[in-house]
């Protein structure tokens, strides 16, 4: 038996046709009810007071296919339904070859059967975009303990994260090229705080600090993190025109020029800079495997480890481009402080690096164990914010021979 990919979509659509099997079952029912009292109908068929099946409205024929199917038949749905439910067919399942293929499996299994069969398929996990809710299902349809409750932001217009929509994005000549320094020195520990793992670093100075791009002074680094997927088909927090990357690293840095320390920028307005970095799969990184070989030392929640030298420039990538916006914490208190930097090139790691991340957990030793995965906020609504890059888009835009223009989608 051919094999098909069933959607919620396609099956909202089905829902709206009997069975194959019932259909056929009605109608050989009929057929026998139209035998049994055939006679009687062709004769008050020339009398002219018989229905359109083969047997009088209140006789022979409707009694008949009562007694066979054990019920009374229901009426048959008006030529308008029937229209409108045949385009909905056509609209979900226009190839021929594959409405028999749809047909032929309604006639072995039932609808109810179907359906159940298609919850055990995997799907990419449901984003929401709004406001007031932010709830998300993993393939499993659990929800992660961090927003079990409802997440209201009152007054909230500038949540994060977005998806970042590459065309409506405004290029802005007057973005400058964002300068990064980093003092391997300065970094301190490596821990797990049960949503993910976080590397720390000094920041009572300002040996290490990022400038320019939407910035207007200097911001200190003060602890770079992860987040990732069950699988790597989805794990970063924003996404690009619905693009989702196996997982995102975000490096957070703060004003110390207008604060005076992190949990007062935390609280305010241009208090942070983050910078978003997206992982997808690709060759084996060299840099990043010195976090992963430390890993299993940190697999529980609260676990700390002392981390010797380390340069998180090595984990960005080489293209300077990038996209900025105002935005939030995607974790609570969810306060809109931070001017986001998002990298429109992403760095590339192997699938055992990725493996390694989710062998953290999300429990204490000693509890019952459950995997660090899934580990971002949903996406949240854009309000009326704009999205500024640091580059062209002239690329999009791929002129061919004979002077024809085309528009050409390009993803990073």
């Amino acid at each position: 038996m051919l094999s098909w990919t069933r959607t919620r979509a396609d099956l909202d659509a089905i829902s709206k046709f009997p069975c194959a099997h019932a259909e056929e079952e009605e109608r050989g029912a009929t057929g026998r009810g139209g035998r049994k009292g055939g006679a009687p109908a062709r004769r008050a068929g020339r009398g002219g007071g018989v229905s359109q099946d083969g047997g009088d409205s209140g006789g022979a024929g409707e009694a008949a296919v009562r007694g066979v199917s054990g019920r009374q038949r229901e009426p048959e749905r008006a030529p308008e339904k029937r229209a409108e439910g045949g385009e909905i067919f056509e609209n979900c399942f226009g190839d021929k070859k594959l409405k028999m293929v749809v047909l032929n499996n309604l006639k072995v299994f039932p609808y109810k059967l179907l359906w159940k069969m298609t919850q055990n398929q995997r799907s990419v996990p449901v984003r929401p975009c709004s406001l007031y809710t932010c709830t998300y299902k993993t393939r499993n349809r659990a929800i992660h303990p961090l927003w079990q409750s409802l997440d209201v932001v009152p007054g909230g217009d500038r949540q994060s994260p977005i998806n970042i929509r590459w065309r409506d994005s405004i290029y802005d000549p007057c973005l400058k090229p964002l300068k990064i320094h980093y003092d391997p020195s300065t970094c301190l520990h490596l821990w797990n705080n049960g949503y993910s793992f976080l590397v720390e670093f000094e920041d009572s100075t300002d040996k290490s600090v990022i400038r320019g791009g939407p910035l207007e002074n200097n911001y200190r680094l003060k602890q770079f993190h992860f987040h990732w997927g069950a699988i790597n088909d989805w794990g970063s927090e924003h996404t690009v025109d619905s693009k989702c990357y196996p997982a995102e690293l975000h490096l957070v840095h703060w004003n110390a020029v207008k604060y005076k320390s992190f949990e007062d920028a935390a609280m305010e307005e241009n208090g942070l800079a983050v910078i978003g970095v997206f992982l997808k799969l690709g060759v084996h990184h060299k840099e990043l495997q010195k976090l992963v070989d430390v890993l299993p030392a940190i697999k529980h929640k609260d676990s700390l480890i002392e981390f010797g030298t380390f340069d998180p420039a090595c984990l960005m990538p080489a293209c300077p481009d990038f996209w900025t916006y105002s935005g939030s914490l995607t974790t609570p208190p969810l306060s809109e402080s931070v001017t986001w930097i998002i990298k429109k090139q992403p760095i590339e790691v192997d699938h055992n690096q990725l493996e390694e991340f989710r062998m953290l957990l999300f429990t204490s030793a000693g509890e019952k164990e459950k995997r660090m995965v899934d580990n971002f906020r949903p996406l949240q609504p854009l309000m009326n914010r704009t999205v500024r890059s640091s580059f062209h888009h002239d690329h999009i835009l791929n002129l061919q021979k004979g002077g024809k223009q085309q528009t050409h989608h390009v993803t990073p």
